[in-house]
């Protein structure tokens, strides 16, 4: 498989200095199509790394499946031009994704590209549960343990980080990627893939909150964003009608509550409802 790294050879032009050689490390950009039941569904440029992930998570958060066990068989078909995850559904959900088979080309960044209606790029968000109560503090403390974790983004400051923090583990997972909505489907996938629930913790990311940025998190039920970004309009009322806590502009002095403050209190019992 592709190493999500590659190190570009460049002239360098520095004001005290002018003209110097040398290699600087880029992120791997692939296109990666998602297959069901030998048809293909999407087609994302995306970072090659923790493809299983992506594709559990997409299927997950585009309501393909709404469990990764209905999903019989994944394979990576290294391609001369990309990577072809195929993937086999059980009977009932081959069933209905034939109802609504559709093809989509998303370009990085861009996880609306190809929807056939404006009300399926708008759909509502579900709705989560009560969820967690945490304190300023421990988002702080969360999102300052990001950075050292970000492995791609050390190497070549260029992809986007999605996180999964527990009140009592810390951060349980990241993945990274090219693409926002990427990295996010790729922590779904990776929390769904090891059984663990969206409700017991906090998303956080490394970019803009778009409003599908908080459906794919209300899709795996979590009840608290956070970004280091600002969020859109239609991202905030989205979060607002599906009950999410969403923080965004997260600095080191601190961040904004944009919906659902009651979630953030001093002495937090961090407790799940």
């Amino acid at each position: 498989m592709t190493d999500p790294v590659f190190v570009a050879e460049r002239q360098v032009w520095r004001a005290s200095a002018g003209f110097s050689a040398g290699g600087r490390a880029i992120p791997e950009e692939t296109a990666v199509s998602l297959s069901y039941d030998g048809g293909t569904f999407v087609v994302m440029m995306t970072t090659p790394r923790d493809l299983e992930d992506f594709a559990v998570g997409f299927s997950l958060s585009e309501g393909v499946v709404t469990s990764p066990r209905q999903i019989t068989s994944l394979d990576l078909v290294p391609l001369d031009t990309g990577i072809d995850v195929q993937m086999w559904l059980d009977a009932p959900q081959a069933e209905a994704l034939r109802q609504r088979r559709r093809h989509i080309a998303g370009p990085t960044g861009c996880g609306l590209c190809g929807i056939d209606s404006i009300a399926e790029a708008v759909r509502p968000a579900a709705i989560v549960g009560a969820g967690l109560t945490v304190s300023p503090q421990q988002i702080m403390a969360a999102m300052a343990a990001l950075p050292p974790l970000q492995v791609l983004n050390i190497a070549t400051r260029a992809v986007h980080a999605a996180a999964f923090w527990h009140p009592h583990s810390g951060i349980v997972a990241l993945r990274e990627d090219v693409g926002r909505h990427n990295a996010l489907d790729k922590l779904v996938g990776a929390l769904a893939r090891q059984s663990q629930s969206g409700a017991e913790g906090v998303v956080l990311l490394t970019s803009r909150v778009s409003v599908e940025m908080v459906q794919k998190t209300a899709a795996m039920g979590a009840s608290i964003l956070v970004s280091v970004s600002a969020p859109t309009a239609l991202a905030v009322r989205t979060a607002q009608a599906a009950n999410i806590t969403l923080c965004a502009i997260a600095r080191a002095d601190g961040f904004e509550v944009f919906s659902h403050p009651h979630r953030i209190s001093s002495g937090a019992s961090s407790d799940v409802a």
